[in-house]
C-alpha cells in the first residue's frame, strides 16, 4: 500500500518555514505576494492562504490588509520569557548585537546562590552576553545550561550580529535543544557593581531581573536564564494568552 502523499498546502508551510528559519525572509520584510507563492508551489491560492495562515497562527507572519504579509519573529514566544529580543529591537528598525563575555563551566554543588533547586546536581555551561541595541549596552544575559546538553560550546556558536544572535535559535538550530513550557519571574533590584560595568551605569541603581526556566515535554529543565535589563517590560494582554510588546 502506497503512503498518502503530504498535503500540498503543508508541503508548502515546510517549505516557507525553511525559508524563515534560514533567514531568508527576515525580520520586518515582506513575503512575496499570495499569487506569487502560489506560481512557486504550483497550488492554488487558497491552497497557499491556508499555509500562511498556519505561519500566522504560529507567531512567525503578520497579515496586514493591503500590505501582505510581514515577518515579525523568527523564533515565536511561548511565553514573554522565551520571546526573541533579538527580533523584537529588528522589528522595531533597531540593530541589536551581542558581545560574549565569556562561557564558563561550573561544577555540580558549586554554583551561587542564584541557580534553582533543578540544576543545584547539574554540571552547568554558563554563557554570559552583554545584548546592545545601536551600540548601546541594555542587558547583561547569563544562560545556564546543563553541560550534556551543550558540549564542545565555544565562542564561535555566538555571533555578534544579524538574527542568528538570538540566544533562543543557538540553542535550538546549533545544538538542537528543545522545550515547550517556560515559567518566569521578574522583579526589581540594585545593579551590582560586575552588572553595573558592564551596563555602564551606576552601582545600585534600579534594574529589573528577569529569570526564565525553560522546561521539555518530560518537565527537565533545558535552560535557565537571568537577565539584567535597563527599561521597562511591557505587556499586550490578548485573551489568555500574554505577548511581549
Amino acid at each position: 500500500m502506497e503512503a498518502r502523499a503530504e498535503p500540498k498546502y503543508k508541503v508548502a508551510y515546510g517549505a516557507l518555514l525553511s525559508r524563515l528559519v534560514s533567514g531568508r525572509y527576515p525580520i520586518g520584510g515582506r513575503l512575496p505576494t499570495e499569487d506569487e507563492l502560489a506560481r512557486t508551489f504550483d497550488i492554488s491560492r487558497v491552497t497557499i492562504r491556508r499555509s500562511l495562515d498556519m505561519l500566522v497562527n504560529e507567531g512567525f507572519l503578520e497579515r496586514r490588509q493591503g500590505s501582505g504579509y510581514t515577518v515579525i519573529s523568527l523564533s515565536p514566544p511561548s511565553s514573554m520569557c522565551l520571546s526573541s529580543f533579538t527580533d523584537a529591537m529588528l522589528r522595531a528598525g533597531r540593530e541589536p548585537s551581542s558581545r560574549l563575555i565569556r562561557i564558563s563551566t561550573l561544577e555540580a554543588g558549586a554554583h551561587g546562590e542564584e541557580l534553582i533547586d533543578e540544576l543545584r546536581d547539574e554540571r552547568l555551561t554558563c554563557i554570559e552576553r552583554l545584548r546592545l541595541v545601536d551600540n548601546e549596552p541594555q542587558m547583561l544575559v547569563r544562560t545556564w545550561v546543563p553541560a550534556r546538553l551543550l558540549a564542545n560550546a565555544s565562542a564561535d556558536d555566538f555571533p555578534g550580529t544579524g538574527h542568528e544572535q538570538s540566544i533562543l535559535r543557538i540553542l535550538r538550530q546549533r545544538f538542537g535543544l528543545e522545550w515547550n513550557a517556560a515559567c518566569e519571574d521578574i522583579s526589581p533590584a540594585g545593579a551590582p557593581a560586575d552588572v553595573a560595568q558592564y551596563l555602564q551605569i551606576e552601582p545600585g541603581r534600579p534594574l529589573l531581573v528577569q529569570a526564565c526556566t525553560a522546561f521539555d515535554e518530560d518537565g527537565s529543565v533545558v535552560f535557565y536564564e537571568q537577565v539584567y535589563r535597563i527599561g521597562k517590560v511591557s505587556f499586550n494582554l490578548t485573551g489568555a494568552s500574554r505577548e511581549v510588546r
